[in-house]
């Protein structure tokens, strides 16, 4: 492990560590493809969680100017005894090993210094990160983390208490950002998602070989899929049996694919897992039509998916179902259900839908690097208003 060196830097660079609720290399979200892009006067450090089953990195690694390290918090404590978190005593007690860690890794490699920007996208650090001396915090706001199932009560206060030190949010939709809880002198960006148009819009000729080995027609979903609406995908399977559909990606629940009976058992169903992101795009261009069947819940509602842009770069045709503003914004390129009738009765005239010059023209539109750099001059901006 090579220590962090600021020689050959033009100026004293920005430093800024960021309380992430994801892994870097476990599914690629706006984070890394943001972060990835800032220029080389920022030094990054990116606070990973733990996660059961999946690879860490306990020792810090470099991804670019970003330094990602695993340390391990309140939502990593076994669920047999999460509960006792409920005690504001022992929820201290259980907190104090990882923020140690925390401590020794963000002053080991030179991020210790309050001369420094707090950035936050996982709640459950709030009651720490709000506590740490900076130039300034700012909040991503990229989900609505209090819906998601199994969010304990006290995670409100944790998040409001961080809430109440920042001097800006990131967020991506109006849904998500009338949802946030600050004051309203607090600078709101509506930063949403993009893609990597060139990643995913230059041809990939080469046919996967688990998709060639399906010789047909290939209805294929890529992302996250606990979000996934599987009696929908169950009834499109069941509606057409002569067509495969494909499901690539990771899942935060474990065994998630052993227990969806619904569809696991089904012979045209196809479960491949997660693909590495640099093969991705020859998975999707080869898709004949590709799948959002994604729930529309509370949680949903305010997202704002990546994959709807990687879908279009791709070329190839979309059908969603209507669960957020971003998918009704691009109705013009994408074919959009607001029932799951409607959704199956979408599949035959969404296959022969030929606009693909339409669909990528829409995609270029919502680039990283430009998204980035929004990013990157907005915490410069704040860097310099904020000067000690």
């Amino acid at each position: 492990m090579n220590l962090p060196s600021d020689r050959g830097a033009t100026r004293s660079p920005i430093r800024l560590v960021w309380f992430s609720e994801i892994q870097w290399d476990f599914l690629s979200t706006r984070k890394q493809r943001l972060l990835a892009r800032f220029s080389d006067n920022w030094r990054i450090l990116f606070i990973e969680p733990f996660a059961l089953g999946r690879s860490h990195h306990w020792l810090p690694v470099r991804r670019g100017n970003v330094w990602v390290v695993t340390v391990p918090f309140l939502k990593s404590v076994p669920f047999s005894i999460a509960r006792l978190l409920d005690m504001p005593f022992l929820r201290l007690l259980l907190s104090l090993p990882g923020i140690a860690l925390m401590f020794f890794w963000v002053t080991l490699l030179g991020f210790g210094f309050s001369d420094r920007i707090i950035g936050l996208s996982n709640p459950y650090w709030g009651k720490v990160a709000s506590c740490l001396p900076c130039r300034f915090r700012f909040y991503d706001a990229n989900d609505d983390h209090l819906a998601f199932p199994g969010s304990p009560a006290w995670l409100k206060s944790w998040l409001d208490s961080y809430l109440e030190q920042v001097q800006l949010i990131f967020s991506v939709s109006r849904e998500l950002t009338s949802r946030v809880n600050v004051a309203q002198d607090v600078c709101i960006v509506e930063l949403g998602n993009g893609v990597e148009f060139s990643h995913f819009a230059t041809p990939r000729l080469q046919k996967p070989a688990p998709l060639a080995a399906l010789n047909g027609t290939i209805l294929g979903y890529a992302g996250a899929m606990d979000w996934l609406d599987i009696p929908l995908l169950a009834a499109t399977a069941g509606a057409f049996p002569e067509y495969h559909i494909v499901l690539l990606g990771p899942a935060y629940e474990h065994e998630w694919w052993h227990k969806q009976s619904a569809i696991n058992t089904l012979p045209n169903v196809h479960y491949f897992g997660k693909i590495a992101y640099a093969e991705l795009p020859e998975w999707v261009q080869h898709f004949d039509l590709a799948l959002m069947p994604l729930l529309s819940n509370r949680l949903k509602e305010v997202s704002h998916p990546n994959k709807l842009y990687e879908y279009t770069a791709a070329g190839v045709p979309v059908l969603s179902m209507n669960y957020c503003s971003a998918v009704e914004r691009a109705r013009e390129v994408v074919h959009v259900a607001s029932s799951h009738n409607e959704f199956l009765c979408m599949v035959p005239h969404a296959l022969v839908d030929w606009r693909r010059e339409a669909r990528q023209a829409f995609a270029r539109q919502h680039s990283w690097d430009v998204l980035a750099a929004d990013m990157e001059r907005e915490l410069h901006n704040a860097w310099q208003e904020h000067r000690p």
